[in-house]
């Protein structure tokens, strides 16, 4: 077993949970779904090919900065003469009242968040070698969306969940200190009695461009102290996160 770890940073990203037609929500964090879609795509695998090889990847997901949820309306198509109107279903456009496609988009807002993707050696291996030298332009949720430097943190040679525990520098946020310092890290259930569990649908069945399915899974959740050592500030945060990559198997 090895691993490797992922910062996921933007000005915005999205996870798409309960998405459909105009409104087009974001869980508050990264998407198994969307994990291994942006795997898939650095790997240069098309829309629809297997996931079945990438199964065995776990991930377990750091909360640094939560980011704030934010919402951008969209219209289209309402400027544009009638024999150019978005199609409906049956190849007409719409029709006249009703040109206008209105959606809404949602966001998180300057999150940050680590993620642990653990596996067999076999497959972290090239794994981490697409994520570094991609095939796609990798994206957080969607493709206005790309990542903030650094993305990939490098390859651990064990358990990467550990590291987000005992290694990786924590993103500084100036609402953090309510909790007294403690952070999140959500992974997969290893039983379902407890509490702090939860069953969502973010397991892709059938990842085509249209007709997409999804499974469940169980996931828990768990609150912790992290060691002072790896609490930052926005003036030592990229120093120490930078000492930390070089540190590292890469």
């Amino acid at each position: 077993m090895s691993g490797l770890l992922l910062r996921l940073a933007a000005p915005l990203q999205s996870w798409g949970e309960r998405s459909i037609y105009e409104t087009r929500d974001t869980a508050r964090l990264p998407t198994r779904s969307g994990l291994l879609g942006m795997i898939a795509s650095a790997m240069g695998r098309p829309r629809g090919a297997s996931l079945d090889d990438l199964a065995p990847l776990t991930f377990t997901v750091r909360v640094d900065r939560p980011g704030v949820r934010v919402v951008d309306y969209h219209t289209a198509g309402g400027w544009l003469p009638r024999k150019t109107k978005i199609p409906t279903a049956a190849g007409s456009g719409r029709p006249e009242g009703k040109g206008t496609v209105q959606t809404w988009r949602e966001y998180l807002s300057d999150a940050v968040f680590i993620v642990a993707v653990d596996g067999p050696d076999t497959l972290t291996k090239p794994v981490h070698a697409a994520l570094r030298y991609p095939h796609w332009q990798p994206y957080l949720g969607r493709r206005s969306c790309p990542p903030s430097e650094p993305f990939l943190l490098g390859r651990v040679p064990d358990d990467a969940a550990r590291e987000l525990e005992h290694g990786v520098p924590l993103a500084p946020d100036k609402y953090r200190q309510r909790d007294g310092q403690q952070v999140e890290i959500i992974r997969e259930a290893r039983n379902r009695t407890s509490s702090t569990q939860a069953e969502i649908r973010d397991v892709p069945d059938v990842f085509s461009t249209i007709d997409r399915t999804y499974r469940t899974r169980w996931i828990e959740t768990e609150r912790i102290s992290l060691p002072d050592k790896l609490n930052t500030t926005s003036r030592t945060y990229l120093t120490k996160l930078a000492g930390y990559i070089m540190g590292g198997d890469h």
